[in-house]
C-alpha cells in the first residue's frame, strides 16, 4: 500500500465526491455530506477557489483520508489563517500517519500562501484528534455557539 496526498483542482470531483463520503462515513453523519450533494458544476468552481483548500490521501484510485480547509483573509493585518473544518481518515488506514500527513501537507500550502496559523476545533471525548492536534500545536479551550441564520 502505498498512501499519496494531493491538493484537488476542479477536475477532481470524483475525488472530493469520495472525500464526502468518507466523511460522512467518519463522523458518522450521512446526511450532512450526503443528503443533498450539489452538481459538478458547483464542486468543480469551488476546488478551483483560492480560498478552499482540499487535500486527499488516496491509496490507488481510493481516497482513504481528506482535508477540507478554509483561507480566512483578516482585516486588522494583512495576512491570513486557514481554518480546518474537515479532516478524517477511513478506518482501514488509521494509526498509519495519514492524518498528520494531510496537516503537513496543508502546513506547506499555507506557508506559501503566505497564511500565519494554521486552526483546527476538536470536540469534547474525540481523543484521538486531541492527542494529534496536541502533538502539532499549542491548546486553547474557547467555546463554540452555531448561530441559526434564521432568527425567529
Amino acid at each position: 500500500m502505498s498512501v499519496s496526498i494531493r491538493c484537488l483542482n476542479g477536475s477532481d470531483v470524483p475525488a472530493l465526491r469520495q472525500m464526502n463520503a468518507l466523511f460522512g462515513d467518519a463522523f458518522d453523519d450521512p446526511d450532512t455530506y450526503l443528503g443533498e450533494p450539489p452538481d459538478d458544476a458547483y464542486l468543480s468552481d469551488l476546488l478551483t477557489r483560492d480560498r478552499l483548500i482540499a487535500l486527499a490521501a488516496t491509496d490507488g484510485a481510493v481516497v482513504v483520508g481528506g482535508l477540507i480547509a478554509y483561507k480566512l483573509e483578516k482585516f486588522e493585518r494583512a495576512r491570513s489563517e486557514i481554518y480546518i473544518c474537515d479532516l478524517a481518515v477511513a478506518a482501514t488506514h488509521r494509526r498509519q500517519g495519514i492524518a498528520t500527513s494531510l496537516i503537513g501537507a496543508l502546513r506547506e500550502i499555507a506557508a506559501k500562501r503566505g497564511a500565519w496559523v494554521v486552526y483546527v476545533q476538536a470536540d469534547h471525548g474525540d481523543e484521538p484528534a486531541i492527542a494529534l492536534y496536541t502533538r502539532l500545536g499549542n491548546r486553547e479551550d474557547v467555546l463554540h455557539f452555531d448561530i441559526a441564520v434564521d432568527a425567529g
